[in-house]
Order: structure tokens, then C-alpha cells, then sequence
């Protein structure tokens, strides 16, 4: 299988887990107004992309690919920020989590045509069912900020 797919794969793994710790922390530190649709929301959020993690781990070890997973690595493979910051207003962290899915977004049309060009299609249909879900959610999330 292709090494560009395997790196593609570990990436989106980085930033799904990297993704998933932001949205912990978001969902236990978010205060104030919103609270209560926030700290639901971003508890939605984590918890569907546990499943996700998974399924890209799975996907590149089928493919006969060798997934990361050490933090250490997500840290060096992600194209997202870690969140430092605790003290975020909710319209903060709802408009860092809308540009790390617009990111995200971004690339899985990359890996879509990465997997594209390796004659997988099965990983390519994974990479679209990410993509539909991320994109939904960015629609969501932008129609919640024009509050």
C-alpha cells in the first residue's frame, strides 16, 4: 500500500487524538453562557471521535500499515495546536474547534485523493463518511457563532 496513504492516515490519527484531548478540555472548563449546550455538545463531539480513532487505526493496519500511537507522536504528526489555554470563553473554544474541523476537512479531501490514486477504495469511502461528518458539524458550529 502507499507510504503517502500510510503518512495521510497517521496525521488524521495525530489530529483526531489531539482533537479529542481539546475537547475534553473544552468540555470540562467551558463556563458562563452556553454552558449547558456546550458541555453537552463537546462531550458529543469527543465521544464520536473515539470511534473514529479507531477505525483510522484499524484502516491502516488492514491496509498493512503500522498506526502511531504515543502521544509523543501525535504530537510530532498533527497539524492542529495543542490548547494551552483553560480560561477560553465558550465562543472561543467553539470557534478554535470550527477552524480545527475546517482543517481537518481540508485534508481529508487530500487523503481522499490519495487513496484515490492507491486504487482503495474502501479507505477512500472512510476518508468521505469523516469528511460528511466534518462538514455537517462545521455548518453547525458557524451557524451557532452567528448568535
Amino acid at each position: 500500500m502507499s507510504n503517502r496513504l500510510e503518512a495521510f492516515l497517521n496525521k488524521e490519527l495525530a489530529n483526531f487524538n489531539v482533537l479529542f484531548v481539546k475537547l475534553n478540555q473544552y468540555h470540562w472548563y467551558v463556563k458562563g453562557e452556553g454552558f449547558f449546550t456546550l458541555h453537552e455538545k463537546f462531550q458529543e463531539y469527543y465521544e464520536e471521535l473515539v470511534e473514529y480513532i479507531d477505525e483510522i487505526a484499524e484502516r491502516n493496519l488492514i491496509i498493512g500499515n503500522a498506526p502511531i500511537g504515543t502521544v509523543k507522536e501525535y504530537l510530532e504528526y498533527t497539524t492542529l495546536k495543542e490548547e494551552v489555554e483553560k480560561d477560553l470563553t465558550g465562543r472561543q473554544m467553539v470557534e478554535r474547534t470550527l477552524a480545527d474541523f475546517e482543517t481537518i476537512s481540508n485534508e481529508l479531501q487530500e487523503g481522499i485523493e490519495i487513496a484515490g490514486e492507491a486504487n482503495d477504495s474502501v479507505t477512500e469511502d472512510l476518508l468521505i463518511g469523516f469528511k460528511t461528518y466534518f462538514e455537517k458539524n462545521i455548518w453547525i458550529l458557524r451557524a451557532y457563532l452567528k448568535n
